[in-house]
């Protein structure tokens, strides 16, 4: 990279990430002290880990990377497959196991960037004679092909939460490429055929179970809806400042389950209160603005795209992890990206922060702003 392009660079992206992991770590200090901190001290580790793997990728010309995305994408899809005979941890196949169990690697997570950057690269090479090239069928027909191996290898692990996220992403950036509307109306009339039939039909038990419990979890809260009535109390109990680290009631007796991945949020709400709850709210939003005016400010396609996709990710992210531990969104395992403790969402998210630093160096005349 340049160093005079250092100055074009979103530095608030970076700026609102580390502020969010430092929150996060306070969390899982608190949520972890019961046992004998191992995920804080993992968590920092993790981060260290992280950061570095940023820094390496702001330094590569993101170009390069894009050229390089179709062995990517194939090295995510061998990755996908082989995971699905590994020894299933809670009921799906997502985790490789290093090390006798030391850490796993959850290869869903870390391909989403990949799947994003080369979905970025086909579509920018099927625009080549103009945006209106993405309507064909036949070119439209490949783009769908190259989201649904991925989809559905996850779906099958099962892990529908990192499959809607990869939706997410998907529909943002198809949409910012200039998807036809007769395409939007179409989809929309598809999905709204499938979900009924899909639940009645091909939804496992455990599956229903979770959407039955975000419609009605008082109805069960001694069983399927007893996890998300513990965060909501957590949440509430918190008021603004917070019950204080190692103090709140929830968190620390034990009735929040799982504590410091999926329901992390409801850590900081009871602990510290809606003052710094609020405040992860508001840096999850800076950071998928900054990432929507990185994709504006860019001039290459490809570049735009994956900014928008990234911005998909983080997105999801946010509204399901938060929405759930509220029960505004059904329970789906989704982590809070930078917060959460998890070394594969920790490595992807920062190199997904990696990738938009570069991007954003290279901005001038965007393709949005011409």
């Amino acid at each position: 990279m340049n160093i005079r392009n250092f100055r074009k660079i979103e530095w608030w992206i970076p700026i609102c990430a580390i502020a969010l992991c430092t929150i996060g770590l306070v969390a899982l200090f608190s949520a972890s002290y019961d046992s004998g901190l191992d995920e804080f001290k993992k968590q920092g580790v993790w981060l260290g880990v992280s950061i570095a793997i940023m820094t390496i990728v702001m330094m590569i010309d993101y170009k390069i990377i894009v050229r390089l995305s179709p062995i990517l994408y194939g090295m995510s899809i061998i990755s996908l497959i082989a995971v699905l005979f590994t020894e299933p941890i809670n009921g799906a196949r997502s985790w490789f196991d290093i090390g006798d169990g030391a850490f796993s690697l959850q290869p869903s997570e870390l391909s989403k960037v990949f799947v994003i950057i080369f979905l970025a690269y086909i579509m920018s090479m099927l625009q080549v004679k103009g945006r209106s090239q993405i309507n064909k069928i036949h070119k439209l027909g490949i783009i769908l092909l190259i989201i649904a191996v991925p989809l559905i290898l996850i779906v099958i692990e099962p892990d529908y939460g990192t499959a809607a996220a990869y939706m997410i992403s998907f529909l943002l950036m198809i949409f910012v490429a200039g998807i036809d509307k007769k395409y939007i109306i179409t989809a929309f009339v598809i999905v709204a055929i499938a979900v009924p039939v899909s639940y009645n039909f091909l939804l496992p038990n455990h599956a229903k179970q979770r959407i039955e419990t975000y419609l009605n979890p008082e109805a069960d809260p001694r069983g399927a809806g007893y996890n998300v009535l513990q965060s909501k109390l957590a949440i509430g109990a918190g008021q603004i400042t917070g019950m204080g680290i190692l103090s709140g009631n929830q968190t620390q007796l034990g009735y929040l389950h799982p504590k410091t991945t999926d329901f992390i949020f409801s850590v900081i709400g009871e602990e510290m209160g809606f003052i710094v709850a609020g405040s992860v709210i508001i840096l999850n939003i800076v950071i998928i603005i900054k990432s929507i005016q990185v994709a504006k400010g860019i001039k290459d396609e490809a570049g735009a795209y994956i900014a928008v996709g990234i911005a998909g990710i983080f997105l999801f992210h946010t509204l399901e992890n938060i929405g759930m531990t509220m029960g505004i969104l059904p329970i789906t395992g989704v982590p809070l990206l930078f917060v959460s403790y998890g070394g594969s969402s920790m490595m992807t998210s920062f190199m997904c922060l990696g990738i938009l630093l570069n991007i954003s160096s290279q901005r001038k005349n965007g393709m949005f702003n011409k």
